[in-house]
């Protein structure tokens, strides 16, 4: 199976590379922008192309968030001329006032935002015109490298000693960028293979949790982990928002048709977020030795 993958500095699209290179059914080609023309479809005759998501969509520029459904847009005319199914990633953050339930797929997005708005008429237009689609929506993403990767800035800011504000009253789930590369490609074998289960999807880490709570793990977990490795440092402090006065938003996505349909079961965000934290100690590690190997 041959993939194309826009955004190449996305975490989504690094972690995608990743988990290629572990498996001998799965080739990439990434490509650096986010749109695709037709012509260099069919120069590439992908199964199937891959758009990773705008992970905080309500904090962007309008301009960059139009910018990127106009982007989509060109992606469908091309997948329709070439008859190339289409994977689109979006933010939970289009459920943009949230539900007090686990959210279904079904649940169409109806965002009071303009530019959230633009987005969920491009998910409209999919949905409608062409039915090769996945529309996968996420949990909050995070990994240690590439755009909107959140969690490397999260441990740079602190281990500069940099304080890290973090929400405390919107609930959701976070999401490793690896789980998602993990079940996209998955999905797509099992679509190659004749599934035909096209359609939106949820995807998300198990149990759900605040900024505030997320980052302060964090913090916790990358103390432990710098001082069992005798290393003393003076991270900086974790500090709430409120964004809600009267009451916690919640945007929590129910993922059991990603369960039922393709088996994909969700990764808990604590293990993923930890095994990341000991993949960074490590690099960390090996970098002082080879600087302190380079000084003598």
């Amino acid at each position: 199976m041959k993939l194309l993958i826009l955004d190449a500095g996305h975490c989504l699209s690094l972690a995608l590379a990743r988990e290629a290179s572990r498996r001998a059914d799965t080739e990439l080609v990434i490509e650096q922008g986010t749109t695709i023309t037709p012509s260099r479809l069919e120069a590439i005759a992908p199964d199937a192309v891959v758009i990773p998501p705008l992970a905080h969509p309500l904090n962007m520029a309008p301009a960059d968030v139009t910018a990127h459904a106009d982007a989509v847009d060109s992606c469908l005319d091309a997948c329709l001329s070439q008859n190339v199914a289409l994977v689109w990633c979006v933010s939970d953050q289009l459920y943009e006032d949230g539900l007090e339930v686990p959210i279904d797929e079904h649940v169409v997005p109806a965002p009071r935002d303009d530019s959230l708005r633009r987005l969920v008429q491009t998910g409209d237009r999919i949905r409608a015109e062409y039915q090769r689609h996945l529309i996968v929506r996420l949990g909050p993403l995070f990994a240690l490298e590439g755009s909107h990767a959140w969690l490397n800035d999260i441990i740079g800011n602190l281990v500069l000693g940099k304080p890290v504000r973090a929400a405390e009253d919107v609930i959701f789930c976070p999401t490793s960028a690896d789980a998602v590369a993990m079940a996209l490609i998955g999905m797509l074998q099992q679509q190659a293979s004749g599934a035909g289960a096209w359609g939106a999807y949820h995807l998300a880490g198990t149990e759900p949790v605040s900024a505030f709570t997320f980052t302060s793990m964090v913090r916790t977990q990358l103390l432990t982990h710098l001082e069992g490795r005798g290393e003393q440092i003076t991270l900086g402090e974790v500090q709430p928002l409120k964004h809600h006065h009267d009451a916690k938003l919640r945007r929590v996505l129910n993922c059991r048709r990603v369960l039922d349909v393709f088996g994909v079961h969700q990764k808990p965000w604590r293990l993923e977020a930890g095994r990341m934290l000991d993949a960074w100690c490590l690099i960390r590690e090996n970098n002082r030795v080879s600087d302190t190997g380079a000084s003598a």
